[in-house]
């Protein structure tokens, strides 16, 4: 199915690009999400009379992750959880734990844009986070797992 993109779109395209792609791609991410409609000559002029105006919300739209990314760049937070004596945690810090600790500190993040490639963390220590907060805009957190007996 073509679809028109109406915004950028990670591994896919930027904005009015058009695409082919799977079918329940389409139908069950891309066009209830709003990320994207079909390529119909009637899509096309709508797109084409909205193209400014879509492209100015889109430039908005990084300006504040740009600006929410340079506030959380560097910043350092702390989890406390029970450790074994050779500092393994019991349980872990998921992408959630995270979430509540940068939403007390008032940073509103999606639970979505925490990225933890090697899965929730398991040992006491800073490791470095990744925060996406736009398709084009991350920031880094450090999180210190700090540990009590």
């Amino acid at each position: 199915m073509q679809v028109i993109l109406m915004e950028k779109v990670v591994n896919l395209g930027g904005l009015g690009d058009v695409v082919k792609v799977k079918d329940g791609y389409a139908r069950n991410f891309l066009i209830p999400q709003g990320k994207a409609k079909r390529a119909t000559e009637a899509n096309r002029k709508v797109f084409e009379e909205k193209r400014a105006e879509l492209e100015r919300l889109q430039a908005e739209a990084i300006a504040a992750a740009q600006a929410q990314a340079e506030k959380l760049e560097g910043l350092m937070v702390q989890i406390t959880r029970k450790t074994g004596v050779d500092g393994r945690l019991f349980g872990s810090v998921s992408a959630h734990d995270i979430l509540e600790v940068l939403e007390a500190q008032g940073f509103k993040v999606e639970k979505g844009a925490i990225r933890l490639p090697e899965g929730p963390l398991k040992m006491i220590g800073d490791t470095p986070v990744q925060v996406a907060l736009h398709t084009d805009v991350v920031a880094t957190v450090t999180v210190s797992v700090l540990g009590e007996q």
